[in-house]
């Protein structure tokens, strides 16, 4: 398929350059656009980053929400008891729910860790 694009003239000759890989370009860039959090995410990023850094167990075990993040999860806990949640809503549930999961997870291996260097 082919396609035409306007863009500005300081990108062009960057592209110039890469004009056998603007496919690859293009891919990588929306792989990247997809990827970031809508306002609402913006919190789970922040804790998934956190664990990618694979950070020592203390500092996993000290791991908290964020203020906004709390809010943001207390706000949703009120919702759904209340009026109930729309789908968006629940999908936004239920990947804070995941992220939990996740975090239980590594403070759980942070703590059989630290046990396994006192024994």
């Amino acid at each position: 398929m082919e396609i035409s694009l306007n863009i500005p003239d300081e990108l062009f000759p960057r592209l110039q350059r890469h004009r056998n890989r603007l496919a690859q370009i293009l891919s990588l860039g929306l792989r990247e656009l997809e990827a970031k959090p809508s306002g609402s995410f913006a919190g789970l990023t922040d804790v998934l980053e956190f664990l990618a850094g694979l950070p020592a167990e203390e500092e996993i075990l000290r791991l908290r929400p964020s203020p906004q993040l709390q809010a943001q999860l207390e706000a949703l806990l009120e919702k759904q008891r209340t009026d109930g949640l729309s789908p968006d809503e629940e999908s936004e549930w239920q990947q804070y729910q995941y992220v939990e999961h996740l975090v239980r997870k590594a403070k759980l291996n942070a703590v059989k860790r630290r046990q396994g260097r006192r024994e």
